[in-house]
């Protein structure tokens, strides 16, 4: 099945009872359209959407540390017990060292929590994979909320990524990231290898987010 996750970010279109909406809009495409739809809102609206829809829901970042004083971080174990099933690591917005996704992956696993560790190129996936999180997801910067999909602009970065994956690390899904917007990047992006998207401003910012969500996984 289609994975398709969906970055909220911190739009003002997906935040509080606009990311509780639009969490509802995601759990009926999968639905209605038999696609597998995750969602990644802040951390405080996690709680409500968690109890609201039965579909995923993933953090935007945790920190691998545990219990203590870490004001200010955001622990796994705190993901989980608000209802979280995964979060992000290592998003452009949000870069982490390699100890550190390291250690977040780790915290993540013993949490029960799943991981998409966010990648720009061959080299940094190839690194990511070989900690084996869930997934990786390939995301060059430049192209981020560009509008132009990584699988036209640089196809060869989620072709290579597939395979170093599956040399290191071939249980480990690749996602295709960054500018992701209509049926024809999904589409693209399933035929380099990968087995879903991760996107967030084609859809957040659409004035018809349904409807933009409709087209994106009709049109593959």
């Amino acid at each position: 099945m289609t994975l398709i996750v969906l970055n909220f970010k911190c739009y003002r279109e997906s935040t509080g009872q606009e990311a509780l909406r639009l969490a509802e809009i995601c759990e009926d495409i999968s639905r209605d359209y038999a696609v597998q739809m995750v969602v990644v809102p802040q951390v405080a609206d996690i709680h409500a959407i968690s109890e609201t829809v039965k579909i995923p829901v993933y953090a935007q970042h945790v920190d691998g540390v545990g219990y203590g004083g870490f004001t200010g971080h955001v622990t796994a174990a705190s993901l989980k017990a608000a209802g979280a099933a995964g979060s992000l690591i290592n998003h452009s917005e949000r870069r982490l060292k390699l100890a550190e996704v390291d250690a977040a992956i780790s915290a993540c696993r013993n949490a029960g929590l799943e991981t998409i560790v966010c990648t720009n190129n061959v080299a940094v996936t190839r690194a990511s994979a070989a900690l084996e999180p869930d997934y990786v997801a390939v995301e060059p910067p430049e192209l981020i909320g560009s509008g132009i999909p990584v699988s036209k602009a640089n196809p060869s970065v989620i072709r290579d990524s597939v395979d170093a994956v599956k040399c290191i690390a071939p249980h480990v899904g690749v996602l295709c990231g960054a500018g992701i917007t209509h049926g024809e990047d999904l589409r693209s992006a399933l035929e380099l290898g990968s087995i879903g998207v991760l996107l967030a401003s084609g859809i957040i910012k659409a004035k018809d987010q349904r409807k933009a969500l409709e087209d994106l996984v009709t049109g593959a």
